[in-house]
C-alpha cells in the first residue's frame, strides 16, 4: 500500500512549488558553493532512486550500488580524458556499460536469496574497488583520472559553470522522478512489489522471478551509472574513493531516512542529509558525534522514513475521521428526513 501511496504524497500544486523552488534556488543561494552542494545532492538523489528500484520496490538489498556509480563515473572519465571522446557519447557509453554489467551481475547474484544476495553484492562492490585501485594501466590507480570533459552545451551553454550544470542535473533528476512515478503505477512496478512481498506469492501469480529481478537490477544500475557520469562531469576528477563501499552505505542511509519504497523519500532523505552534513563541516572533528545521534533519533521516531511515516500518519488520520464522517452523513440524512416529514 505504501508503494501505491508514495506518488500521492505530492499533489500537483506541491510538485510545482518544489520545482519552482529548485528553479529559483541559484538566485536565492548566498554563494556559488551552495548551488554546488545542491547540485551534488541532486546527483546522489538520482543514484538513490536507482537503489530504491532494486531495494525499495523489489526487496533486494544491493550493496554494490556504489560500485556501479563508480563504473559510470570511470567510464565517462576514461573515455573523455584518455580516449578523447566528447562528453555526450561517453555519457551514453557509461549508461550502456553499467546496464550491461548490471545484467551479468544480476543473472549470477539474483539466484541467491536475502542475506546471501547482499553478501554477494558486497563482494562485487569490493572487487570493483580493488580493480579501480590496482589496475593502474587502465584506471590510473590511486592517481585517479584528471581533465574529464564537461558536458557540451553546443555553443549555447557553458556547463563548466556551476549554475548551468545545476540546471542540467535538475533536468535529469526531474526525468528520473517522472520515470519512477510511471514505473510505480505500471504493471511492471506492481510486479516488483509482488516479488518484494514474497517469491512464492509472485510465482503463484505467474510472475517470472528471474527475468523481473534482473530487469529491476539493470534499471537500478543504469540509474547509478547516470549519476556517476554526471558526477564525473561535475567534479572533473575522480579517484578510487568513488568506489568506496562507504558510498553505498551512505545511499542506503539516505533511502532509509527518506522512506524506502516511496516516490519522494529518496529526494527528501538525500537532500536533507547532504545539507546537514555540509552545515556541520565547521565541526569537522565532532560532526559524526552530532550526526550519529540525529540518525538514531530519526530511526526511532521515523522507522519508516520521513515520507513513509507521513503516509502512515495520513492513513491513520483518514481512518480516524471516517467514523465521524459517517456520523455527520447520518445526521444530515436524519435532518432531511425530518424536514421532509414536516413539509408533508
Amino acid at each position: 500500500m505504501l508503494f501505491k501511496l508514495g506518488s500521492l504524497l505530492m499533489k500537483p500544486g506541491a510538485k510545482m512549488a518544489l520545482l519552482a523552488f529548485a528553479i529559483v534556488f541559484p538566485f536565492l543561494a548566498d554563494n556559488e558553493y551552495q548551488v554546488y552542494v545542491m547540485a551534488s545532492a541532486f546527483v546522489w538523489a538520482i543514484a538513490v532512486y536507482g537503489l530504491n528500484i532494486i531495494t525499495g520496490y523489489c526487496g533486494q538489498l544491493n550493496l554494490a550500488h556504489g560500485g556501479f556509480f563508480a563504473i559510470g563515473a570511470y567510464t565517462l572519465g576514461l573515455l573523455t580524458a584518455d580516449a578523447g571522446w566528447s562528453f555526450w557519447p561517453a555519457f551514453v557509453a557509461a549508461l550502456v556499460m553499467t546496464a550491461v554489467l548490471g545484467f551479468f551481475v544480476g543473472i549470477v547474484s539474483l539466484r541467491l536469496k536475502e542475506h546471501y544476495f547482499a553478501i554477494f553484492t558486497l563482494c562485487v562492490g569490493f572487487i570493483i574497488y580493488l580493480l579501480i585501485d590496482k589496475w593502474e594501466e587502465l584506471t590510473h590507480g590511486p592517481i585517479g583520472v584528471r581533465d574529464i570533459a564537461a558536458p557540451s552545451g553546443f555553443g549555447l551553454v557553458d556547463f563548466t559553470e556551476t549554475t548551468p550544470f545545476y540546471y542540467l542535473v535538475l533536468a535529469f533528476l526531474v526525468f528520473s522522478i517522472w520515470f519512477m512515478g510511471r514505473l510505480s503505477r505500471s504493471l511492471l512496478g506492481r510486479t516488483f512489489i509482488a516479488i518484494r512481498n514474497g517469491d512464492e506469492l509472485a510465482q503463484s501469480l505467474g510472475i517470472n522471478l528471474m527475468r523481473n529481478k534482473v530487469l529491476a537490477f539493470v534499471l537500478s544500475t543504469t540509474y547509478a551509472g547516470l549519476a556517476g557520469a554526471l558526477y564525473a562531469g561535475m567534479v572533473r576528477f575522480i579517484g578510487p574513493e568513488e568506489a568506496n563501499i562507504n558510498h553505498t552505505f551512505d545511499m542506503i542511509t539516505y533511502l532509509l531516512v527518506g522512506g524506502i519504497g516511496t516516490l519522494t523519500g529518496p529526494l527528501l532523505g538525500t537532500v536533507g542529509i547532504v545539507w546537514i552534513t555540509q552545515s556541520l563541516q565547521f565541526l569537522e572533528e565532532y560532526r559524526m558525534i552530532i550526526f550519529g545521534p540525529l540518525l538514531v533519533i530519526l530511526v526511532i521516531f521515523f522507522p519508516r522514513g520521513i515520507t513513509g511515516q507521513f503516509l502512515t500518519w495520513m492513513h491513520h488520520k483518514a481512518q480516524s475521521l471516517a467514523p465521524g464522517k459517517k456520523r455527520r452523513e447520518s445526521k444530515v440524512q436524519t435532518a432531511s428526513a425530518r424536514e421532509a416529514e414536516n413539509n408533508a
